[in-house]
């Protein structure tokens, strides 16, 4: 089974995300912050990280760097909001395969983490 992990300070869209992905077979674990991403990535080793670019602690730009630099076939979609394209293009400089913008459509998710799986790094 594939697992994702959910990054994000929101409980409400960590658990919005998270009951969507289960619903279409993947397995999640989710972290409410990048310091907690960076920790839970080397234990859970997920097959996709979906993050939240603006969280408290550790930001998903920093998270995404730390990721990456352990892992360099990480494969990570950024999660932002309107005001924060720059971000997130910034992101996809840094090695996250995609972004996308917040509200996401679930059909838009969907064909994204599926387009970024069948990447190879």
């Amino acid at each position: 089974m594939t697992k994702i992990m959910v990054v994000d300070d929101s409980l409400f869209i960590r658990n919005h995300l998270e009951k969507l992905l289960g619903e279409h077979g993947y397995e999640t674990v989710s972290a409410e912050d990048g310091e907690q991403a960076i920790h839970l990535y080397s234990t859970a080793r997920p097959d996709l990280v979906l993050m939240d670019i603006t969280m408290p602690k550790t930001n998903g730009l920093v998270a995404l760097h730390m990721i990456r630099s352990s892992d360099h076939e990480a494969k990570v979609i950024m999660l932002t909001a309107m005001d924060e394209q720059v971000m997130a293009k910034y992101a996809v400089r840094l090695g996250a395969k995609d972004f996308l913008m917040k509200p996401v459509m679930p059909d838009t998710l969907l064909a994204t983490l599926e387009k970024a799986l069948k990447q190879s790094c």
